[in-house]
């Protein structure tokens, strides 16, 4: 099964590869690894803002991350001149959630990213990880990802 055909089985479609908002690259290849810039959290109905352990809870924070993800993916799909087949498998990524200083479950909220891209990618999924905290971030999201990827 494709890997879009999975996604579609998981009722996930990838959206267009999110522009750049400021003066960078969405993802920069060097051989067969792509960095991909931070995705932050937004879907259909825009961003989704709010800070964890204040305004959101830890499922909604998780579903955030997993948009991050989508939208990873989708860049991912870019980089390889939209055959997503290309994908080999995600190295590694780095999490920020926006929360309180006293908010301690950031790898929870991370594995919303982490669980869907297992799901959805099998062994190709499994990665090294950091999950952290942040005071705020860009347009007061609540998640921000960056991912690195191998690609053949």
């Amino acid at each position: 099964m494709t890997i879009e055909a999975k996604l579609a089985d998981l009722g996930v479609t990838l959206p267009d590869a999110p522009a750049p908002a400021a003066n960078y690259v969405p993802f920069v290849q060097i051989g067969d690894i792509v960095y991909v810039s931070g995705q932050i959290s937004n879907d259909e109905n825009g961003l989704i803002i709010g800070k964890l352990g204040d305004t959101m809870e830890v499922d909604a924070g998780a579903a955030a991350a997993k948009r991050c993800a989508i939208n990873l993916l989708a860049q991912v799909r870019a980089a390889c001149g939209g055959d997503l087949e290309r994908l080999v498998r995600v190295v590694k990524l780095t999490g920020f959630v926006n929360s309180t200083a006293d908010f301690t479950n950031q790898p929870q909220v991370i594995n919303g990213a982490s669980d869907f891209l297992v799901e959805a990618l099998g062994d190709a999924g499994r990665h090294s990880r950091s999950a952290v905290s942040a005071a705020a971030l860009p347009l007061g999201v609540a998640v921000e990802i960056e991912g690195i990827f191998q690609v053949r």
